[in-house]
């Protein structure tokens, strides 16, 4: 098999040049051109400084329509605009890291549908797509602890939801809340009630279990370090802890990238991989699920990369077996 070709778009960003990081070192893939109207010409290891050394490769602001594969690292509701006014091959494969395509009401585009991309939900749709939504990183990280739940029709009542996530959660752009002096020793809470990834979890949590009603009652926090989401959700389970356990362990039997631990978890066994790692802890008539993800990679560019490897038909694990930064 000759290398997929592959374009990013939005080259500057921290998904973009973790994704860079990856395909780099990916052994079927070979990056094509990376495009960034704000940095064309310089090098993008001049950006993406960890690449100082290993990338003799310059941003541009042309595209080359023929390749293999495109990945969009846009902010959100910017990818539409991209494909409105780009055209590419109708061989070429599309990615979006965005929130563009996520929802079933948004899937088709100008005759193009794209598969929601978390492989622990459909993987053989994935390895069928031509364009896949890749999902949020909160949505991740919550949705893989609930999925099993839900395909036992076990989601009865409210989910309480609390996650934090890293800075790079926000992105490169400035703002008030991501400037150093801000974020250093500091905790708080954004967005309550109303996350925009709710929608696509909700989405998933129906389409195992179409009857589920309750409500998903999410609080996003921002964290005072650079990435990695730690989730903790409890909802009210009459099972045994040995039962839940069985039930999440034989609904990630198969999946190589989400792993249920008898052990308490924490972000250091997570952060630099493309692993989620799954707690369980029952407390009376509640089951508490621990979730933790590293937000820039199972999150998104990792994930992004294992959709790859399933729509072209590779080992699901190419270029993303990775171990964590313990210490």
């Amino acid at each position: 098999m000759k290398n997929i070709k592959v374009g990013i778009i939005g080259g500057a960003g921290y998904t973009a040049g973790e994704l860079i990081r990856l395909l780099m070192h990916h052994s079927k893939a070979e990056i094509n051109f990376v495009f960034s109207t704000s940095n064309a010409g310089n090098y993008i290891s001049d950006i993406h400084q960890d690449l100082v050394g290993n990338l003799d490769l310059k941003f541009t602001d042309t595209i080359n329509p023929n390749i293999d594969v495109l990945f969009l690292c846009l902010g959100h509701g910017n990818s539409v605009k991209f494909l409105e006014s780009n055209t590419f091959s109708k061989d070429t494969k599309i990615i979006d890291l965005g929130n563009d395509f996520r929802l079933e009401a948004d899937k088709v585009f100008n005759g193009k549908t794209f598969v929601y991309g978390l492989p622990e939900l459909q993987k053989e749709a994935i390895k069928k797509a031509n364009y896949i939504a890749n999902p949020g990183c909160f949505a991740t990280a919550i949705q893989l602890a609930l999925l099993p739940l839900a395909e036992n029709a076990l989601l009865k009542n409210d989910v309480h939801i609390n996650a934090v996530t890293g800075a790079t959660g926000a992105g490169t752009s400035l703002s008030k809340t991501t400037h150093f002096a801000w974020r250093d020793n500091n905790f708080s809470y954004y967005k309550p009630f109303t996350h925009q990834h709710l929608a696509e979890i909700n989405q998933s949590v129906k389409q195992l279990q179409n009857n589920f009603s309750s409500e998903l009652v999410f609080m996003p926090n921002r964290g005072d370090f650079s990435r990695g989401i730690f989730a903790t959700l409890y909802t009210q389970y009459n099972g045994s802890l040995e039962e839940a356990k069985t039930l999440f362990k034989n609904y990630y039997k198969d999946a190589k990238y989400t792993i249920v631990s008898d052990n308490d978890i924490h972000l250091k066994q997570v952060v630099n991989t493309n692993n989620c790692l799954i707690h369980l802890h029952k407390h009376e008539n509640k089951l508490l699920i621990t979730s933790c993800i590293d937000n820039l990679l199972k999150g998104a560019s990792g994930q992004a990369v294992q959709n790859m490897n399933l729509m072209f038909g590779l080992e699901e694990t190419e270029g993303i077996q990775l171990k964590a930064n313990f210490f």
